[in-house]
């Protein structure tokens, strides 16, 4: 019984590894990194939006990365789009009719994947004749998504028996230049996941001192009030 107690616990792990059984890498993002941030905008403008929106995240938010209205609206923004608009998909119902499926929003897809999820996976696409978009990924298999950043990174093979990936072209960029890339990509989508993380944190450590302080006169308080207590 308490075997059978156990294999229940520990089913939802098994599961996820039976569905990600590639090896993580852990992201370098750094969401203080302004300048990798704004990279990130851009890699994600040019190579995500075109299918994947981010409804819940508004262009003027990009104000707290360091860019300026006039740099969103020269740099960010489709033709039509207004500064105060949502990040929405520009192509609308038509992803759906070219992949078979509504590509997801990707609001929140660092939180509910994890960023070293998000940066693996972008990193880990091949070439595979065998499926509809001749593209697959090592760690999501047979995932409907092509490679939107196959120009960058070029074109790889992989051989899953010894999970040994191959180059069959080279892209724009080195593969160092391209884990760069990506890990601006993932720095933004986590910012885009919850933007007032940082804010947030910084004034968590503000109240937990206040707490400390008030502790200290809370404690001296006390010792007053019960000094002539026997």
């Amino acid at each position: 019984m308490r075997k059978i107690f156990f294999l229940m616990l520990l089913a939802p792990v098994l599961a996820w590894g039976a569905e990600g059984g590639y090896r993580l890498d852990r992201s370098p993002h750094d969401p203080t990194d302004l300048v990798s941030l704004q990279s990130g905008a851009r890699l994600f403008v040019n190579y995500c939006l075109g299918c994947h929106s981010a409804q819940y995240m508004r262009y003027n938010r990009l104000t707290e990365i360091g860019l300026t209205e006039q740099q969103i609206k020269d740099h960010l923004m489709f033709t039509g789009d207004k500064v105060g608009d949502t990040m929405k998909v520009p192509m609308g119902a038509q992803a759906k009719q070219w992949f078979g499926v509504a590509p997801p929003d990707l609001s929140v897809v660092a939180r509910s994947r994890g960023a070293d999820w998000l940066y693996t996976y972008l990193r880990t696409f091949y070439r595979d004749p065998n499926t509809a978009t001749g593209w697959n990924n090592a760690v999501f298999e047979n995932v409907g998504m092509p490679h939107a950043l196959w120009s960058l990174q070029g074109e790889r093979g992989y051989d899953p028996r010894k999970n040994q990936f191959t180059e069959i072209s080279k892209g724009a960029l080195s593969p160092v230049e391209y884990d760069m890339a990506v890990r601006d990509l993932v720095n933004f989508l986590v910012y885009v996941g919850e933007p007032a993380a940082m804010k947030r944190k910084a004034i968590g450590i503000v109240v937990l001192f206040v707490l400390g302080i008030l502790f200290i006169f809370t404690y001296l308080l006390k010792k007053e009030f019960w000094k002539d207590v026997k």
